[in-house]
């Protein structure tokens, strides 16, 4: 294809105004044939922009006219601009079209949502689990068609931090996982996964824990019951067996405070509806349980300081918000060295609300740090032993923080001490 430049335009139009030139001379009429020359290059001109115009406008798949010069180079630039953007449209054609029949053919239902929360695509596991119908809903409210409270709070939140498990509002025996995600301009994608067989799985661990838990605490009782009976005894024990007694006392306190906390954390797993939504005036339940845990370090002489903005309350369960801040407190009181210095904090802030209990004791690895939370888990099972801890305080704070939409975060330094702070979102301040 032979290209013309801007110089070639500029040397036709010489040449054409010379031959006039030169044709007016040899009739007399030079200005005349210039005008002549200059009107049939202008009308020539004329006629190949319209000719464009109609191509572009009706015929543009087919190939360009025929024509030459500088319109030709035209002309032919277009064509294989266009050619070459149609072979690139059709390839991210196919790249949609064969990311669509996947995700189509996906068990777990995927829906994209726009920034303003309306719905925009969805395959069809989508309409199996949550009951959607194209073309019916399309660009309808999310929340108008999932009306779950739980789901509503988790998607107005807007953070999407962890998963949302909640029952299928198309079948209560049916479970479902939503995970949220951001992507493009405020728009979101939302996963919704069948957990129905986990949940099933899950449920029955919980149920034998919480009924094997329940039914020795009777038993133990009973022998709790006993041995402080022979102890207080007014006749005279035996030497030999006053010092058994003691360790069996103490070791049936420690299954009854394990048995207390397997209880607890069942009932949080179980209560699956709306929590309480009572103010509590944090600032006094920490005072509350400062003065508590003055009371625990006794003689080990911990300095144990409060620093509580007055009048932070926040909306929720007072029992469970007070045991999750007092295994915090109550931690750092059995995991800090005698005479060690315990800070706790509450403050609130445009992120809500607050609170953190600090130490200056041993401190945790790095490794350990993502896995406190899990029951049962020890970083230290000589250490845990000696001070009578169950393993499950911080599970059972993590669970009273999940259902207070709330999170945990966790800082550690080997030998400098540890940070645990509980964060609040701002509409649960009260």
């Amino acid at each position: 294809m032979r290209t013309y430049s801007l110089g070639s335009v500029f040397k036709g139009l010489f040449w054409l105004l010379l031959a006039c030139a030169l044709a007016g001379l040899l009739v007399g009429q030079l200005a005349w044939a210039l005008v002549g020359g200059l009107s049939l290059y202008l009308a020539w001109h004329l006629r190949q922009m319209a000719r464009l115009q109609q191509w572009l406008s009706n015929h543009q798949n087919d190939p360009p006219p025929d024509t030459r010069g500088v319109w030709g180079d035209i002309f032919d630039s277009i064509y294989h601009i266009q050619r070459r953007d149609s072979r690139m449209r059709a390839k991210q054609q196919l790249v949609i079209d064969r990311i669509q029949a996947s995700t189509a053919a996906l068990s777990d239902a995927v829906v994209m949502v726009d920034a303003k929360g309306r719905l925009e695509w969805w395959n069809h596991a989508a309409e199996r689990l949550l009951g959607l119908r194209a073309p019916d809903d399309s660009g309808q409210h999310v929340t108008n068609l999932l009306r779950d409270p739980r789901f509503v709070e988790y998607f107005e939140a807007n953070t999407f931090r962890e998963p949302l498990d909640i029952a299928s509002h198309l079948n209560p025996n049916a479970h479902l996982q939503y995970t949220i995600t951001h992507y493009g301009q405020g728009e979101r994608l939302l996963v919704v996964r069948d957990t129905t067989r986990l949940h099933n799985l899950e449920q029955m661990r919980k149920d034998f824990v919480a009924n094997v838990s329940h039914e020795l605490r009777t038993p133990l009782t009973v022998i709790v019951g006993y041995l402080e009976t022979l102890q207080d005894s007014e006749e005279p024990v035996n030497p030999r067996w006053k010092r058994a007694l003691q360790q069996m006392q103490q070791q049936a306190r420690r299954m009854q405070n394990l048995l207390n906390d397997l209880l607890m954390l069942a009932r949080l797993e179980n209560d699956n509806g709306l929590i309480e939504q009572n103010p509590v005036d944090v600032s006094q339940m920490l005072q509350s349980v400062t003065q508590d845990a003055r009371a625990l370090s006794a003689e080990r002489y911990h300095q144990i300081r409060l620093e509580a903005e007055p009048g932070v309350c926040l909306r929720g369960a007072h029992e469970e918000l007070r045991s999750a801040f007092s295994n915090l407190v109550f931690n750092a009181v059995k995991y800090t060295p005698d005479g060690g210095e315990i800070c706790v904090r509450c403050w609130r802030d445009d992120g809500g609300a607050h609170v953190s209990v600090s130490d200056n004791g041993a401190g945790i690895a790095a490794q350990h740090i993502s896995r406190l939370t899990e029951r049962f888990y020890r970083v230290d099972s000589s250490r845990s032993t000696n001070t009578g801890g169950t393993g499950l305080g911080l599970a059972i704070v993590k669970h009273v923080l999940l259902r207070h939409n709330g999170r945990l975060d966790i800082s550690s330094t080997v030998g400098q001490g540890s940070i645990f702070t509980c964060h609040f979102q701002p509409n649960r301040l009260a």
